[in-house]
């Protein structure tokens, strides 16, 4: 990410230096990196845990913790852009959407989930 952040602004610098291109409007064209830029700013860390009866994640300052009982199953839902969204489905209709940065890669993550004896359930390509 940091490589990243560094060649966006080494172009908007470079369009402004090079090209006399307005800075005003680099700058505007910079906002939408100043989230990431943050994040690496602050050393945001994200990361799940899956033990033998309980899975555990952390955000940033967001937490959350499922005792593996009360899972019916978890749902891999792929998205348009390949992303894959992951959602625990509690006994009593109630899901709990585990936060993105959070998960492991979800080929991994379904097999450690399946080796746990939980029913793992995808959806390829949905809108919702």
């Amino acid at each position: 990410m940091i490589l990243i952040l560094a060649a966006i602004y080494g172009v908007l610098i470079a369009l402004v230096v090079k090209v006399d291109a307005a800075w005003w409007l680099m700058a505007l064209l910079a906002l939408p990196t100043l989230p990431a830029l943050f994040d690496i700013l602050k050393d945001t860390s994200a990361g799940l845990r899956l033990s033998q009866d309980r899975l555990e994640w952390y955000t940033g300052k967001r937490q959350g913790a499922l005792e593996l009982s009360e899972i019916e199953h978890m749902q891999f839902d792929t998205r348009w852009d390949f992303s894959v969204r992951v959602t625990a489905f509690l006994i009593g209709n109630k899901k709990v959407r585990l936060p993105y940065e959070a998960i492991p890669p979800h080929r991994t993550f379904e097999v450690a989930l399946q080796d746990r004896g939980l029913t793992v359930k995808r959806n390829h390509f949905t809108v919702f």
